[in-house]
């Protein structure tokens, strides 16, 4: 099964995306103006609708700094970033289209495109979240305001591509996004190859999102998120990201690192993630979460370097719709993991770093938490290696072994590590858990913890070998 995956995803990836064209169609020879001050939208588009027109080939975006505000990209058309190029998003919100969400480069429901080089897309976030405030507080933007900023759905993004098939995405680099940087919604046969992520613009900067998407392979991407790095969500119950194969990438965030959910309506099947690096991270390394009624299942995450984060793996399985039946997470195998959990916050000094806990708290171990009458299940961890800093100490917050119910449920509650407050344990504490196989663990503590290394609360069918608990 494991080699039908590889050669699945060798085929689709090396037959993925705009093929080299000789059709070349420069946007200047259309109006567009380099001076990072005239709005080349319309001829940016013209020169996107002609190469459409005439069969496909590549769109060229020079070297200069060409503003625009939303352009649509057609089937056959690769948008080819020349080095030194830069697509600048303008800073006012009236210049944006949508299909479900606002972005510079939209497509929906063609084919064969492609976003090339080595050029820059910079979305001027910060002023153009300023913009639609402005808007929205004029009355002219619905959507809602909240935690001091107008709603996500009315921010741009950079890309937003829906139900299109044969995508690559390569080599470019993108910044300042004034929500999500890039969407990806029902998309199959897609490739990020190579890029570079640089967004703390603004709240909501998510690295990459996959919506729903099918026959996915992202990797040797790099990225610095205000939010979360790589996040996989799944919006439809009849939908789910499916055969998807994600490997070295290097993740900074002010969230979480990797992320299954939050919106986990349909699931996560057949995902594979290799060789992780993972730096300066506010939440988890690793967090996957169902908590829509989806099914989350046979997932592999493996060589995994983590440092100074503060989480290492959260899985949850939680019932926050409640207009559905609580969904399945099982078939979950986490491999060579190494993580460094620090004392003070992982991502001091940067730009909108993650807002504080509001319950005291000492420092949060690794968990896997079910429900009640609906549990995780068939999850192994196998040579897993945590370095905590520790120093919990029951003045600050207290959960004795004999008084586990105390940790309450929470099961509407939005999912992140440290939703529970206080846990008992320092190292990793499961609860409503079937079928957990811990091999191979090696728990390393650097100040005395009032907890124990390891709780199970409610957890059958248990298989534990080969655990070393120390004190450096």
């Amino acid at each position: 099964m494991k080699k039908i995956f590889y050669l699945f995803l060798f085929i689709f990836w090396t037959s993925t995306g705009v093929q080299s064209q000789s059709q070349v169609f420069d946007i200047r020879d259309y109006g567009a103006i380099g001076d990072g001050e005239t709005l080349c939208s319309v001829a940016i588009q013209s020169a996107i609708d002609a190469c459409t027109a005439a069969g496909g080939g590549q769109v060229l975006v020079p070297a200069g700094r060409f503003l625009s505000g939303s352009i649509r990209l057609k089937s056959r058309v690769n948008l080819h970033l020349a080095e030194g190029a830069t697509l600048l998003g303008s800073t006012r919100r009236s210049d944006y289209d949508k299909n479900k969400w606002y972005a510079l480069v939209l497509a929906q429901e063609v084919r064969d495109i492609a976003i090339t080089g080595r050029g820059t897309i910079d979305g001027q976030g910060t002023a153009l979240a300023a913009d639609t405030d402005r808007m929205y507080k004029e009355g002219l933007l619905a959507g809602g305001y909240k935690d001091n900023r107008t709603h996500e759905s009315q921010r741009p993004q950079l890309i937003d591509f829906e139900q299109c098939t044969k995508v690559m995405v390569s080599g470019i680099s993108l910044l300042n996004s004034a929500c999500w940087v890039q969407r990806y919604g029902r998309c199959d046969s897609l490739t990020i190859d190579g890029i570079k992520v640089v967004s703390m613009a603004f709240w909501n900067n998510d690295g990459i999102d996959l919506v729903d998407c099918r026959h996915t392979l992202v990797q040797h991407c790099n990225i610095n998120a205000a939010d979360d790095g790589i996040c996989l969500k799944s919006d439809l119950k009849d939908k789910a990201c499916e055969d998807i194969l994600i490997r070295h990438c290097t993740i900074r965030s002010s969230a979480s690192a990797l992320k299954f959910g939050t919106n986990s309506y349909g699931g996560f099947k057949r995902i594979k993630v290799h060789n992780l690096t993972i730096f300066d991270t506010y939440r988890s390394a690793i967090a996957l979460e169902i908590v829509d009624g989806g099914v989350l299942e046979d997932v592999e995450i493996k060589h995994i370097r983590a440092k100074n984060t503060g989480n290492a793996i959260f899985l949850r399985l939680g019932h926050r719709n409640q207009r559905v039946a609580p969904g399945q997470f099982r078939k979950v195998h986490i491999k060579d993991v190494s993580v460094e959990v620090p004392k003070g916050r992982p991502d001091e000094g940067y730009a909108l770093p993650g807002p504080p806990v509001k319950e005291p708290h000492n420092l949060m171990p690794s968990s896997i938490v079910g429900l009640t009458d609906h549990a995780i299940e068939d999850v192994v961890l196998e040579d897993i290696r945590i370095t905590h800093a520790g120093g919990g100490r029951c003045a600050v917050a207290c959960v004795p072994q004999d008084s586990l119910h105390l940790v309450p449920e929470r099961e509407k509650d939005y999912p992140e590590f440290s939703m529970f407050g206080e846990l008992p344990a320092w190292g990793i504490y499961a609860r409503h858990v079937k079928g957990l196989t811990l091999k191979k663990i090696r728990l390393t503590l650097l100040e005395s913890d009032y907890r124990p290394a390891l709780i199970q609360d409610d957890v059958q069918g248990a298989k534990i070998g080969r655990i070393s608990v120390r004190k450096r």
